[in-house]
Parts: structure tokens; sequence; C-alpha cells
């Protein structure tokens, strides 16, 4: 006989967690693999899924056995817990809907025609012409509001200045912005 035949399961279950004993795994697996896989059969599971989820129970015990707490329950009590637990996901997993391939969701949207593709590369680069036009200061507090997504107060308190320079910097900014862009742009800057 063994030294892992003669051990509790608790002693088995520290054996693997201190020093991932394989012998001691084995006889976990070897005494519990085959309750588990009852256990997950009489609460519905079909046959390959119980055998399965009893393999998914045991990498579960190799990779947390160092967790296992004796204080707060026995080592079988732990063990079909886990079960339990994965029995719980593999129900969910089954009560899931399969994704339908043909959800709109699923389907590319169809490729821009070519004016719109010019136009949208024609705007960009007027945007980033004229935002390269303005002085340094009102550019970077600009990208931080637009580019970063941060509030004035996360700009002010990031540049280390009063709210109040940062809020007269954006609306200069978008002075000059609306003087370089036109009229075609001056509603979206309205906006912001």
């Amino acid at each position: 006989m063994t030294q892992a035949a003669e051990a509790t399961d608790e002693e088995l279950l520290a054996r693997v967690g201190l020093t991932q004993d394989r012998d001691a795994f084995a006889e976990l697996f070897r005494r519990h693999a085959g309750r588990i896989r009852a256990f997950l059969m009489k609460s519905g599971a079909q046959a390959g899924e119980a055998d399965e989820t009893a393999q998914e129970v045991f990498v579960s015990v190799w990779r947390r056995a160092a967790s296992f707490d004796p204080a707060k329950a026995s080592a079988a009590t732990w063990l079909f817990a886990i079960a339990r637990n994965r029995r719980i996901d593999l129900i969910r997993r089954r009560a899931r809907p399969e994704p339908d391939p043909n959800d709109p969701l699923f389907t590319p949207d169809p490729p821009a025609p070519a004016e719109r593709v010019l136009s949208d590369q024609s705007r960009d680069a007027a945007v980033r012409g004229a935002l390269a036009e303005l002085p340094d200061a009102q550019r970077a507090i600009v990208g931080m509001a637009f580019y970063d997504g941060l509030t004035h107060a996360e700009i002010a308190a990031e540049l280390d200045l009063p709210l109040g320079t940062v809020k007269s910097r954006l609306r200069l900014a978008f002075g000059r912005l609306r003087g370089a862009l036109g009229g075609e742009f001056r509603a979206e800057l309205d906006d912001a």
C-alpha cells in the first residue's frame, strides 16, 4: 500500500497544494472521480458532459489545491462544491442561445462609396491642418479634451492650470478652428 493510499483526503489535498504531489492527486482522483461523475449525472448531465465536467473539476483541484482550507470544509465537501459550480456553469452555457449567423450585428457594414471616402479623407486633412496651425498650448488642450476624453477639470489638474485658463484656451481654439475650417464645420464646432 502506498503512502498516498493511507492518507486522508485533507492530507492529500495539502500535498497537492504544497508540492503538486502527483501520487496524492492520483489517489484523490481514484477516490472521488467516480462519485463526482455520478453526482453530475444525477443532476442531469449526459455521460459525456459528466466525464468532461469531472475532468474540469480535477483540473481545478490541481490548480487550486493550495487554497483548500480544512477549517472551512472537508476535502469531499470542497471537491463537490467545485463540481456543483462546474455543473451550474454547464447549465448556464446550455441555456445561452446560439448566436444567429444571419443576425445583422454579425454582418459587416457595406463599404463606403468612393466619393464619401474621398470626402472623409479631405475633411480629415483639413482638420489636421487647422489643428497644426493652433498654438501649442491650445492644440494640447484640444487633444486632451477630444482625443483623450478628459474633462476640463482633469485637463486643468494634469497641466496644473486654473480651470478658467483651460476653458479660455478651448474657446480661443474653437474660434480659430471655425475660421480655418469654414462654414461646413461650423455646426459641428458649435455643438462641441
